[in-house]
């Protein structure tokens, strides 16, 4: 029995530093940076966060120095975990989409992946080709033109009542009025994450 208390702690120590990550996410990343006891979670944390970011390069060096941290026993879920992170940061809907079912866990949806891969059509991740990224900046520049004409027809629309509106005026009023709406699009995006995340933590 004495022998069996004994090995428990032991086998407790052997699960790894990655059943520490729920205990290190609340910290800053100056905290995590600093860590010394589980330095494989906290670079791991540090590197889904700069994900998050999509600094590519950030979460490159943070797995790799949490993998070089880890037990030969973690590396292949960090590695998995890492190919998550960077496929994320660098907008690679597909490859998330595989490196999440890796991991066995739910992918994003059809949404959030479309949702990303346009994010990757508008910034291109770091060492893509000058045509890629011209095509990024052409897609900026049609959205723009788009949203202006969109803004300059509801200027009108609105002022017609009024006696209608100017062509400079009704460029400027269209330009405040695309602005207040995709305001409020953002902040309503944000109340519809914030509410999802409740609803996963609770």
């Amino acid at each position: 029995m004495a022998k069996q208390q004994k090995q428990r702690p032991m086998r407790m120590e052997q699960r790894g530093s990655l059943e520490a990550m729920q205990r290190l996410e609340g910290r800053s990343d100056e905290d995590l940076a600093a860590e010394t006891k589980f330095k494989a979670a906290a670079y791991a944390i540090l590197g889904a966060r700069a994900a998050e970011r999509y600094d590519a390069k950030a979460t490159r060096a943070w797995y790799s120095r949490a993998i070089a941290a880890a037990r030969p026993q973690e590396r292949l879920q960090l590695r998995r975990m890492a190919d998550a992170s960077i496929a994320l940061a660098e907008r690679r809907a597909g490859d998330l989409k595989d490196a999440v079912e890796k991991l066995g866990q739910r992918p994003p949806s059809n949404r959030q992946l479309l949702i990303l891969q346009f994010m990757g059509l508008l910034a291109p991740p770091p060492g893509s080709s000058i045509l890629i990224r011209l095509r990024g900046y052409a897609i900026i520049i049609g959205l723009f033109v788009v949203l202006l004409a969109i803004g300059f027809g509801l200027a009108k629309l609105v002022a017609l009542p009024f006696g209608g509106v100017g062509t400079i005026g009704g460029f400027l009023l269209g330009i405040v009025l695309i602005i207040v709406i995709l305001g409020v699009m953002a902040l309503l995006g944000r109340r519809r994450q914030a509410r999802a995340r409740a609803k996963a933590a609770g």
